[in-house]
C-alpha cells in the first residue's frame, strides 16, 4: 500500500503507546510499517527533497501531533511515552485521529492558534486549504508550494525561450553548457556554426577544458513541432561524418517516441533534451533566472540538550 497520510497513522500510534512503556521513533517507523504493511521500497520512498524518508516524516509528525495534544508525553527528543489522558483516548480506539480530532484538546487548540489557525474559518477557500494542509506535513506542504512555484518558473522560462532569435538561442545553449561544466571558460568551450535556416545550430563542445574529446551539438528552437526518427538520423549520419561517438540534441519542443526508441539502440551516445528537460537544466544552473529568496528551515539539536 502507499504511505499512510500522517493522520492515518495517529489511532494504531494510540495503540501502539498503549502499553504505557517510553518507546524511541525508531520502534514506531519498525512497527508501524509492519502494522501498515508497507514493503522496502515504500518505507525507503524519499520527499522530493531528498532529504528524508516520506514514512519516517509523516510518522514522526504524526507522534508530534499526539504530543502537541497532550496524549503523548516527550521526556527528551525522539522518545514518547502515554500520557493519563492519551490512556483514556486509546481505551476508546478512535479508528480516525485527525486534526478536526485533536481540536477537542485544549493542549492543541493552544498549539493549532499559535500556528495563526483560527477555530472559525468562514470563506469556503479558506476551509478547504485548511483540510489539505491537515492532511499534510510541514514538510510536504513546503514542498508542494514549492513545486508549483518551480512548474510556473518552467513554463514562463521555456515560453521566453521560445520566443527567443536563432542566434539568442545559440548563446543560450552555450552558455548552458558551459554551466554544466562543459569545456571550462566559455571562450574555451566550443566552437560553434552561423545559425542555419531551421533556427537550430550545429557546434561542437569540448567534453573538458583540455580538449580531449568532443561532443557535437545540435538545437532545433521549435514549438510545436516533435523531433522525429529522420531528424534523429540525420543527426547520427552528421555525427558519423565528423567520427563523433557522443552527441547532444536539443530542442524547445519534445521528441517522438519512435525518436527516443532509435537514439537508445544506436552504438553513438546521443543525449536527448526536450524543452521540459531543458528548463530544469536552465533552472538548476541559473541560466536566464536568478534566486529570489531563500529560506533556511532549522531543527533542534538533541546533542545540546543533553546532559
Amino acid at each position: 500500500m502507499p504511505v499512510p497520510e500522517f493522520n492515518e497513522i495517529k489511532a494504531p500510534a494510540m495503540q501502539f503507546f498503549s502499553d504505557g512503556k517510553p518507546h524511541r521513533l525508531a520502534e514506531v517507523f519498525t512497527t508501524l510499517a509492519v502494522h501498515f504493511k508497507l514493503t522496502e521500497a515504500e518505507q525507503n520512498e524519499m520527499l522530493p527533497s531528498g532529504t528524508q524518508r516520506r514514512w519516517h516524516n509523516r510518522a514522526n509528525w504524526a507522534c508530534y501531533d499526539l504530543f502537541r495534544a497532550g496524549l503523548l508525553d516527550r521526556p527528551k527528543k525522539g522518545l514518547y511515552v502515554i500520557t493519563e489522558l492519551g490512556k483514556k483516548v486509546a481505551t476508546e480506539k478512535p479508528t480516525m485521529i485527525d486534526r478536526e480530532y485533536l481540536m477537542k484538546f485544549p493542549s492543541f487548540v493552544e498549539f493549532a492558534e499559535a500556528k495563526g489557525k483560527t477555530k472559525n474559518q468562514n470563506q469556503d477557500n479558506e476551509v478547504a486549504a485548511g483540510k489539505e494542509a491537515d492532511s499534510k506535513t510541514p514538510e510536504e506542504i513546503i514542498e508542494a508550494a514549492y513545486g508549483t512555484l518551480q512548474s510556473s518558473l518552467k513554463s514562463e522560462l521555456l515560453g521566453i525561450v521560445k520566443k527567443m532569435d536563432a542566434f539568442r538561442f545559440e548563446q543560450l545553449v552555450l552558455d548552458l553548457l558551459v554551466a554544466m561544466g562543459y569545456g571550462g571558460s566559455r571562450e574555451e568551450a566550443a566552437r560553434v556554426t552561423k545559425a542555419s535556416n531551421d533556427e537550430g545550430i550545429d557546434g561542437v563542445i569540448n567534453e573538458d577544458r583540455l580538449g580531449l574529446d568532443v561532443i557535437y551539438v545540435q538545437a532545433k528552437k521549435w514549438s510545436d513541432t516533435t523531433v522525429g526518427r529522420p531528424d534523429i538520423q540525420s543527426f547520427v549520419g552528421a555525427l558519423a561524418g565528423k567520427q563523433a561517438q557522443k552527441g547532444i540534441f536539443i530542442t524547445t519542443s519534445d521528441f517522438a517516441e519512435t525518436a527516443k526508441a532509435y537514439a537508445k539502440s544506436i552504438s553513438q551516445k546521443v543525449i536527448l533534451i526536450d524543452g521540459s528537460r531543458l528548463a530544469d537544466l536552465m533552472i538548476e544552473h541559473n541560466i536566464g533566472v536568478a534566486p529570489a529568496h531563500s529560506y533556511e528551515i532549522k531543527r533542534i539539536d538533541g546533542d545540546y540538550f543533553e546532559e
